[in-house]
């Protein structure tokens, strides 16, 4: 199969590292003109100067906007009115005793993980649905169907997410735009390497052991029994954004390694 993006825009959200990095690469190697977008502009910089230096089909550019705002949204949708290609990645987690999750918490969590993708999403899909083409994606978690009892709120905001991919995805019915929600288990990012790091230093193991440990005692039902690199997740939505996928709509789509208990 070979999937051809040339000339379509794309916008990757939380794109500096991790999957939404490697969702760029994937986006602008099959052709595709991607929009990094992050808040920091030195990490953002470098993962465009990266992304350059591949010499890859696509082109690399920039927006430095906190899209976790509304103000931040604006910022963005000012200097990129329009897209052909929108990735929801943008997303924040962490462990915190439910009883502990204050009302701030909460809605912080709510507002990096669900409003930034509903804002971008409310503003990008109505020029997708006047062409008669567009592809929405939301980075959603295993741990929307399988709320983890250590990071509620996460769980919640990926669930919620997971609604309105369906939702929005019943809103754009026969118009030729497909939405989906990506829903990946643990991947090898930087920061669950560095989460594994610290663990492994207090449990006094490799970082490789605290990795099988980590499954073994919070993911028991992982088939792939390891965690997912980045690419991985990435071969998924690059091919969920493309022509080949046009008949893939409302959907979740599993690259967590089996570790939901589903035969659906």
């Amino acid at each position: 199969m070979q999937i051809d993006l040339t000339a379509k825009q794309a916008l990757v959200t939380g794109a500096s590292a991790g999957i939404g990095f490697a969702i760029a690469k994937g986006l602008a190697a099959a052709g595709a003109n991607v929009t990094l977008v992050g808040r920091d502009s030195g990490r953002l910089e470098q993962a465009a100067a990266a992304l350059r230096q591949l010499k890859l089909k696509g082109d690399i550019a920039t927006v430095e906007a906190d899209i976790a705002t509304a103000e931040g949204c604006q910022l963005l949708l000012a200097q990129l009115p329009e897209t052909d290609i929108l990735v929801n990645n943008l997303g924040i987690y962490g462990a915190v005793p439910f009883f502990d999750i204050s009302d701030d918490v909460w809605l912080q969590m709510l507002e990096v993980n669900l409003m930034s993708a509903v804002r971008l999403s409310r503003h990008y899909a109505k020029a997708m649905q006047q062409r008669g083409w567009g592809r929405i994606q939301f980075i959603s978690s295993e741990s929307a169907l399988n709320i983890p009892a250590e990071m509620v709120h996460y769980g919640v905001s990926k669930a919620a997410m997971q609604g309105l991919s369906r939702g929005l995805a019943k809103v754009l019915a026969g118009s030729g735009v497909t939405v989906n929600s990506i829903l990946p288990g643990p991947t090898r990012t930087e920061g669950a390497i560095k989460m594994m790091a610290d663990l492994a230093a207090c449990r006094g193991v490799s970082t490789s052991e605290m990795e099988k440990l980590f499954l073994a005692e919070n993911r028991p039902s992982s088939l792939l029994q390891r965690f997912a690199t980045p690419e991985e997740v990435a071969n998924l939505c690059v091919y969920v954004a493309s022509e080949q996928a046009s008949a893939t709509t409302g959907a979740a789509l599993k690259v967590e390694g089996g570790i939901v208990e589903s035969i659906g």
